[in-house]
């Protein structure tokens, strides 16, 4: 259910109904009839109307996690502009417990406010996958662990404890937000790099579907690598969803290094493919590895861009959303076919840290 309110509206009455939306939580049933299903009622400015949307999965919104989106949501709208597509795809319901898995594309440390932005508009209560240690900073910690992110183990022996608390969001109807590179991308033009299989192991998992996502524009808000703000003139946060990526074949399957592989390198083509959408323009051939990268800075050597065999799964034929088999690109197979990224990586850390 949507709410639009007229602009003369949004004074005393906005402000009364944005505050009451982020604080209380509304207990209802889900229209699909699911039992227990919390979901919140959110009031948002667009600029010209107030838009108030249900909340899928929001069971847990501690008090960190909504003073955050009380300060951050105006702040966004104010000092940003956005341009969506696609974001239908995010409210739909999805069974068996309609949780998602976001899979998107990491070039600075404003993107998780971006899309944070988003998932909240869309009626998706995000939950991000972080490095552990970062919930074992003073402060840092707290706040995390008080908003109800999911903090990953990367040193764990057992892959499946590592992902454990993300699983269990995802059976539980959340949303859970995960950066398939594991880290910010290395590549100088912001395209994205080979992926970790941390989103193929959440989807395969749990059945849940696993929507790419594509997003330009915060690197302009926040330099790659930077923390300083450059918030005028007013920059645009374009993102673009996709159709949940095509893993049907896969599910089922004992979950080999083939397969996971197999899994990653669908994902990592979907986002890379609605990032040209995105962009305008085509990504070069092949991707860059980040071990690869460490490897390159500490030698002082160039690193390349590498096309990573295909397993002898067949990827299934991209669709369209009416359905029609599609044309979208493949990756190509030919191991010689790389490029050389850039040397000149003046804004690159040494040790980059990793999110997700």
């Amino acid at each position: 259910m949507t709410v639009q309110l007229p602009i003369r509206e949004v004074t005393a009455r906005w402000c009364h109904e944005y505050v009451n939306a982020v604080f209380q939580g509304r207990s209802d049933r889900h229209s699909g009839g699911r039992r227990g299903k919390i979901e919140w009622l959110v009031v948002v400015w667009d600029g010209d109307s107030v838009v108030a949307s249900r909340r899928h999965g929001a069971k847990h919104l501690g008090p960190y996690y909504r003073f955050a989106v009380l300060l951050l949501e105006p702040f966004l709208t104010i000092w940003t502009r956005t341009q969506r597509r696609n974001v239908e795809i995010l409210s739909a319901d999805y069974p068996p417990n309609d949780g998602i898995v976001v899979a998107v594309n990491h070039m600075s440390w404003f993107d998780p406010m971006n899309i944070s932005h988003v998932l909240w508009d869309a009626g998706r209560p995000p939950r991000f996958m972080a490095k552990d240690k970062l919930f074992d900073m003073p402060g840092i910690g707290q706040i995390l662990g008080g908003a109800g992110q999911i903090p990953v183990y990367r040193e764990s022996d057992d892959p499946a404890s590592a992902i454990r608390a993300a699983v269990d969001a995802i059976e539980n109807g959340e949303c859970v937000v995960i950066y398939p590179e594991g880290t910010m991308t290395r590549d100088p033009d912001l395209w994205p790099m080979h992926g970790r299989t941390g989103a193929a192991q959440l989807g395969l998992t749990t059945g849940a579907p696993v929507i790419p996502i594509a997003q330009w524009g915060p690197q302009e808000v926040m330099r790659p690598y930077k923390t300083e703000f450059n918030l005028l003139p007013r920059k645009t946060m374009q993102t673009l969803v996709g159709e949940p990526v095509d893993l049907d074949d896969l599910r089922g399957k004992e979950m080999t290094k083939e397969v996971l592989a197999e899994a990653t390198e669908r994902i990592m083509v979907a986002i890379t493919g609605l990032l040209e959408e995105l962009r305008g323009e085509e990504a070069p051939v092949g991707r860059i590895d980040f071990r690869d990268w460490k490897q390159a800075e500490a030698t002082g050597q160039p690193v390349k861009r590498t096309v990573k065999p295909r397993t002898e799964i067949a990827a299934p034929a991209a669709r369209s959303r009416s359905g029609k088999a599609g044309t979208t690109k493949k990756a190509s197979t030919k191991k010689t076919t790389t490029k050389k990224a850039s040397t000149t990586r003046t804004n690159q850390p040494k040790n980059g840290s990793r999110s997700g």
